[in-house]
């Protein structure tokens, strides 16, 4: 299933101002089905394609809160009204240098790309699955709302993009989650009727992304709504043998095409009697889908945001109790974990802990087993097993708190040895560090280090160090 975005995220798309001239390459089909779409709004849906484009980051508010963010947020911010924790910020600013992305303080997410996460009703304890996840930017969403409960698994089919969604997923401090790389029916066969939410970000002929990046032109002409749309069908009905009676099912798509989205939701509904429609919220930029009161469009005429389409569905019945099922029996770990979990201040279940080849995992509750499935992390790296010693993840750096640690190297945002430490160089903190120390920027972890009288040798990962 090609997705039409294969870039980490729609805000990191080059800005394309399709005015004049540009305009003109739009494809004829395409013009045609607008301006049949639109009617009298089309030339103000062309209009759009002259407006600069919009920047959005999205708080992680399984690490900071709103308003908290707010009082330290060193960029020019102004509230995405339909999305509490989303803000619009200037293309001067940089959030992407700045250590707080470093930190997974936020996300950076095209606005209207944020509503079908916010949409979907997690709750804590909930079993979610995100199918069609990389590169995250809505399994991010969905972990945070989780709070550190229940279970996220996050697939896509895509290797190459999954490995962006591992990164993500691991930078936000997301521990209870299980990444997959696999066909939607390949699961459904594997987990029926398990799920209590299901995220459906369709692949699509992305047609809402026209105006920020012109190259999808060319892969619409190849592989438009007529190619996506079986495909999309397909999706759906994997995800509906996954969910759980009460459950429910959130499919986006960032296209305008009737043919990938109420066509696709109306064959869905008369294929499957045991779903209906839930209205979703009002807002005065959402636009009601054509025939289908319950679900909106976006439209970068009537919001500031790009094309998408939201429907909710909803199965039938109540929802069942979510009950732990992994079963794993208690395991003697060796003295290297032990003696290391001995220094954190934090409670670690260490009956959920595996070793695979010497990597140390804690699992994710309320699954049993994920055989015959491709997997490309389940549950909490929390480190690795060397030589006589253990070595604590990157990922686990995220997921702990200053107050865990027993050694802790806070540097200011502002102090230059931030970007000494990002860059993979020694840093210096108080004396008394020793050990492996937890490197934060004010209180927000960045990764590990090794200390000896205060000077911290750095444990950044290579991959993910700042070059220059």
């Amino acid at each position: 299933y090609k997705n039409s975005l294969p870039v980490e995220d729609v805000s990191e798309l080059p800005q394309q101002n399709l005015s004049g001239e540009k305009e003109m390459q739009l494809p004829e089909k395409y013009v045609n089905s607008m301006k049949e779409l639109l009617a009298d709004e089309f030339d103000s849906y062309m209009e759009s394609f002259n407006e600069k484009r919009l920047y959005g980051l999205r708080v992680n508010t399984a690490k900071i809160s709103v308003e908290d963010f707010i009082k330290i947020c060193p960029f020019h911010i102004e509230r995405i009204p339909w999305i509490p924790n989303g803000f619009y910020y200037s293309e001067n600013d940089k959030p992407a240098k700045h250590p707080y992305y470093f930190a997974g303080l936020y996300y950076l997410q095209e606005p209207s790309a944020m509503t079908p996460a916010y949409v979907l009703p997690v709750n804590k304890g909930d079993k979610v699955l995100d199918l069609c996840a990389a590169p995250g930017g809505k399994s991010t969403e969905l972990g945070a709302k989780l709070s550190g409960t229940g279970l996220l698994v996050s697939n896509d089919i895509s290797a190459s993009r999954a490995k962006a969604l591992v990164k993500n997923i691991e930078v936000f401090g997301i521990g209870n989650v299980v990444i997959t790389c696999e066909y939607p029916e390949k699961l459904a066969a594997k987990f029926p009727e398990f799920f209590d939410k299901i995220l459906v970000d369709a692949p699509c002929s992305g047609e809402g992304m026209f105006r920020k990046d012109n190259k999808l032109i060319k892969s619409w002409e190849q592989e438009g709504p007529e190619f996506y749309s079986p495909i999309q069908r397909g999706i759906l009905n994997s995800a509906a043998a996954m969910l759980k009676e009460g459950g429910y099912i959130l499919y986006s798509t960032c296209t305008f095409s009737k043919m990938e989205n109420e066509d696709n939701i109306r064959d869905f509904l008369d294929r499957h009697s045991d779903f209906e429609l839930v209205k979703i919220f009002d807002y005065e930029g959402f636009v009601r889908a054509y025939g289908m009161n319950e679900a909106v469009r976006l439209f970068p005429h009537h919001l500031k945001g790009e094309g998408h389409f939201v429907a909710l569905l909803h199965k039938k019945g109540t929802l069942s109790e979510n009950l732990k099922c992994n079963g794993l029996k208690t395991l003697k770990l060796p003295d290297e974990i032990t003696d290391f979990i001995k220094e954190l201040s934090c409670d670690i279940d260490t009956d959920s802990i595996r070793i695979i080849n010497d990597k140390v995992y804690i699992m994710p509750p309320m699954i049993d087993n994920l055989n015959g499935i491709r997997t490309l992390r389940t549950g909490l790296l929390f480190g690795e097993l060397k030589t006589k010693r253990f070595e604590p993840s990157h990922a686990l750096s995220h997921f702990l708190r200053p107050q865990h640690a027993v050694s802790v190297c806070r540097l200011d945002p502002e102090d230059p040895q931030v970007l000494d430490y990002l860059k993979g160089n020694t840093v210096r903190g108080d004396a008394g560090l020793s050990g492996w120390t937890l490197v934060c920027t004010g209180e927000y972890p960045l990764g590990w280090g090794k200390a000896v009288s205060g000077v911290v040798k750095n444990h950044y990962p290579k991959g993910l160090r700042i070059q220059g």
